[in-house]
């Protein structure tokens, strides 16, 4: 069993509200070790049918991003968690303030900041024939801008311990049929090793995670019959492959690890 060194570190973990995602999973996985969360999530409305939403697919992924974390929070009462949930808007420079307000309140430092909170466009008007201003602009409001706010202020209040792991894709770097997609990633990943420079005089480590195909509950029984073939190790990745790997990053182990782009693949994508 390795001891990753986090009991009572406190970690701040955005996009935590679908109970079979990365952040919840992430949250999950950093109580099991001893630390406190800080949960931040936002409901996402978008269309999906009540009837299937028992049985893996979209529509069971829209209606878990569409509510709150209820269940989420079910499952760190079980755990016997330190934690809070707070209900923002990352994209929002005075929420993202009033997110870290709550946390030094509550807990007087962050230790860990997991910016795992993303959004894309669902209607198919994220290709080059199709794109609008607004799916442009809504993307990297969430995926870029909400990152970098909630970055600065995390360094702002940083303690004498400093994690910071985002969250892209594996296909950030080709990612046709959603191209402000995949260039909002692509552009966090960058931004990952740009800060990982600037911030390494405070001993903050800056890294990026690049899930393959992950099983957040979206990928129905045909997806994955069609995914499956393009991932070498012939399976798809579970959200605790990724929480394992954000608690590596963010544990004492990984302190001289930084600016590094990992993908959690399964060889898709390499």
């Amino acid at each position: 069993m390795i001891n990753y060194g986090l009991k009572n570190k406190v970690a701040l973990i955005t996009g935590a509200n679908n109970p079979q995602g990365i952040g919840a999973t992430t949250a999950f996985a950093f109580v099991r070790e001893g630390a406190k969360v800080i949960l931040i999530y936002k409901k996402v409305f978008r269309n999906f049918d009540k009837n299937k939403i028992y049985k893996n697919g979209i529509d069971k992924y829209y209606a878990a991003n569409a509510g709150n974390a209820d269940i989420v929070e079910n499952k760190l009462k079980e755990m016997h968690a330190d934690y809070i949930i707070l209900e923002s808007d990352i994209s929002n420079e005075d929420a993202v303030k009033k997110i870290y307000s709550a946390a030094m309140e509550s807990y007087g430092r962050i230790d860990i900041l997991v910016n795992n909170a993303a959004t894309d466009d669902e209607n198919g008007f994220d290709t080059i024939e199709k794109i609008t201003q607004n799916v442009i602009d809504d993307t990297f409001a969430v995926n870029v801008r909400g990152s970098i706010l909630m970055t600065r202020e995390f360094v702002k209040h940083r303690s004498n311990y400093g994690r910071i792991i985002n969250i892209s894709t594996d296909a950030a770097q080709f990612f046709a049929g959603q191209i402000s997609y995949g260039a909002s990633k692509a552009t966090l990943e960058a931004l990952t090793r740009s800060i990982a420079l600037e911030v390494a005089k405070y001993g903050i480590t800056v890294n990026c995670v690049a899930p393959g195909p992950t099983q957040t509950g979206w990928i129905d029984s045909d997806l994955e019959k069609s995914v499956l073939p393009l991932i070498p190790m012939g399976k798809l990745i579970q959200p605790e492959d990724i929480a394992e790997t954000i608690l590596f990053l963010a544990s004492e182990q990984a302190k001289m690890i930084t600016g590094q782009v990992i993908k959690v693949s399964g060889g898709h994508f390499l």
